[in-house]
């Protein structure tokens, strides 16, 4: 199966802006989903509100595009009554952390076999440049022109309180990273989620310093390092972290 095959490409050219990192994150997606056979007849994308949860919209395959924070509880009601199904959830940190803060708490919690891939663009995008939950403490946004004053949330943190569970970080320049983090956690049995730190250069590139999305990545490339068989991911490490 060829990755374009499960892309909607009559309906490009996309919607996100020249250089964001989501389109990154739907193709390596794609690729991942058609080198495992996964298609129409077996897989379901669910998506958020914003940029990122667009992406759902782009698959060929049936999607939900659920309501604001609401796409953790889509995708477990879902794989409650199409269990046979790989049920994979395409969305930002906005959506999935802020008013799907809780979702995403008690989610992790029942551990349902569900797949999440974050494009973790540190960021509201659609809304103008608010900062989200995991905007960086300092960052100059719309809404903190003097730096956001808050540390972002943990997520790596938060699903290590689980009994089980399965945690990777990856970046939209990593993009072989990126596909074997996202491979893993489908084959993971359980609640599986990736989290891919990503541009946006036009809402939130810009206002800190970066002139084009090609400055980000190479940022991206410089300040993140691979690292394994390691039971906590620092700041700016990228790899898998598990529990059985």
């Amino acid at each position: 199966m060829y990755y374009k095959d499960l892309i909607k490409m009559q309906r490009y050219p996309h919607s996100w802006c020249p250089g964001c990192g989501i389109g990154s994150v739907l193709k390596n997606t794609a690729k991942v989903l058609a080198g495992m056979n996964l298609d129409h007849t077996n897989t379901i994308a669910v998506s958020g509100i914003g940029c990122s949860g667009r992406m759902a919209g782009y698959l060929n395959m049936d999607a939900v595009h659920s309501l604001h924070g609401r796409a953790l509880t889509s995708a477990e009601a879902i794989k409650t009554v199409r269990p046979q199904h790989n049920v994979v959830v395409l969305s930002g940190d906005g959506d999935l952390f802020s008013i799907g803060g809780n979702h995403f708490l008690h989610t992790a919690r029942r551990d349902p076999d569900i797949t999440v891939v974050c494009n973790n663009n540190e960021i509201y995008g659609l809304t103008a440049g608010q900062y989200s939950p995991t905007t960086p403490k300092g960052t100059y946004t719309t809404t903190s022109p003097k730096g956001c004053k808050y540390e972002p949330i943990d997520i790596h943190g938060i699903l290590r309180t689980m009994p089980r569970y399965f945690y990777a970080r990856s970046t939209v320049w990593h993009v072989l990273h990126m596909q074997k983090c996202i491979q893993e956690a489908i084959q993971w049995k359980g609640f599986a989620f990736v989290d891919v730190v990503s541009d946006c250069i036009e809402i939130n590139g810009r206002h800190i310093g970066y002139k084009k999305a090609s400055e980000m990545f190479a940022m991206y490339k410089e300040k993140y390092k691979i690292v394994r068989d390691v039971e906590v991911l620092g700041p700016h490490d990228l790899g898998v972290v598990k529990k059985e």
